[in-house]
């Protein structure tokens, strides 16, 4: 039946973070005692003050559509979570909220991207970076990276990348999957190169920004001579706990912002009302209300990279930044563990869900075939059990 479908779908892969998950909760309704470390999803609930903003905006009869952009006065919050947290400056037609920061992704390539353009992705990258361009009619090119270097790209490996046809450049800081932060200072050297290249567009995907363990956070925006070429992209799903409220956001140059209003018009329209009036309160409290989950997450970071550092084979450098940890597993290709032979990571961690009982993501789907991706978004009981069983796996 796929003959009857579009080239376009038929060639786009499978969210790897997705399947897992899928194939996690499979195994989890025949009995199986699974795991979870595969989607990045923060245990904590929603904090009060967001629960209670929902309520009341229930109360408040919100129901009807949403401007396509966003209600006027959650762009206010965003505009001065931007000017608080990031230094930047914008204004309401410079902002447009969207069905989570998925979507603003993907109204970006679909507005910036023409068939035939290059997309830099510094790998590894997140794994729907490479389909949203792809399907856009981008065509993904990969900068390699290695856990020597913390997973960050040079300025001398991005010149070498940019053609005539670069268009667009993807990346996370902090970054989804390595946890990697960019100083300020590599992010200079970035853009010293990016600015002899005008036509590229720069996509700065910071959904990880308060998720930060070394300090401030940077934005290339900040840059006065890249404001007019980055948007910056974020959402409330990873740092205040609000994966399924949907909601993320941009800031850009502003015939950018108005394409994006113009694609969204004809596809899903405004977001949800709801969720929306919960992201104001969310925005207008300080980050330090939600600090409590990051100390947390830190906290974890040392259990798990301690518990990492006592199974044979695997190597991790200490991310500074996100909830993963992406250990390169490449000891273990060309073994054979109980009748399975590795020969890559999509079979390491395959096995680790079949004979560990614990789900984990392929570092192939984020453009490194070394290694995994591993969350520590979960409990500290969860994570200790899920180590002792994959080193019990790989003994």
């Amino acid at each position: 039946m796929n003959s009857k479908l579009s080239n376009r779908v038929n060639n786009m892969s499978t969210s790897a973070t997705l399947a897992m998950a899928a194939k996690a909760r499979e195994l989890r309704e025949e009995g199986k005692d699974i795991i979870g470390l595969s989607l990045g999803e923060p245990d904590f609930t929603v904090p009060e003050f967001v629960k209670e903003a929902a309520i009341q905006a229930v109360k408040d009869d919100y129901h009807s559509y949403t401007p396509v952009d966003g209600y006027g006065d959650l762009k206010k919050a965003i505009i001065l979570k931007f000017k608080r947290d990031n230094d930047l400056e914008y204004t309401p037609s410079q902002i447009v909220v969207s069905t989570g920061a998925k979507q603003s992704l993907a109204n970006l390539a679909q507005v910036i991207l023409n068939e035939g353009d290059e997309v830099l992705l510094p790998a590894p990258y997140w794994v729907s970076y490479s389909d949203i361009s792809k399907v856009s009619g981008g065509i993904p090119v990969e900068i390699p990276t290695s856990i020597e270097s913390d997973f960050k790209v040079t300025p001398e490996a991005l010149e070498a990348a940019i053609t005539p046809k670069t268009k667009m450049m993807i990346y996370s800081s902090p970054c989804n999957p390595s946890g990697s932060v960019y100083s300020k200072e590599e992010l200079r050297a970035l853009a010293d190169v990016l600015v002899k290249y005008p036509n590229i567009i720069v996509v700065s995907d910071e959904i990880y920004e308060h998720i930060n363990y070394v300090g401030d956070h940077v934005s290339m925006a900040a840059f006065e001579d890249m404001y007019d070429r980055t948007v910056t992209v974020n959402g409330v799903s990873k740092a205040y706990s609000m994966t399924g409220w949907r909601i993320g956001y941009i800031g850009g140059p502003e015939y950018i912002a108005r394409a994006c209003n113009k694609m969204q018009g004809q596809v899903t329209s405004g977001a949800n009302c709801i969720a929306q009036r919960a992201t104001i309160a969310a925005l207008e409290n300080p980050p330090s209300k939600i600090h409590y989950m990051v100390e947390a997450f830190k906290g974890r970071r040392k259990l798990i990279l301690d518990l990492i550092s006592n199974i044979p084979g695997i190597k991790a450098n200490e991310p500074d930044g996100a909830f993963y940890v992406f250990p390169d597993v490449s000891f273990y290709f060309g073994k054979t563990l109980n009748g399975v032979t590795i020969n890559s990571a999509g079979d390491f961690a395959l096995y680790l869900l079949e004979h560990a009982n614990v789900a984990t993501v392929t570092g192939e789907a984020f453009g490194d075939p070394n290694c995994i991706r591993i969350s520590y978004a979960a409990s500290e009981e969860d994570i200790k059990e899920a180590m002792k069983r994959i080193k019990e796996a790989l003994a």
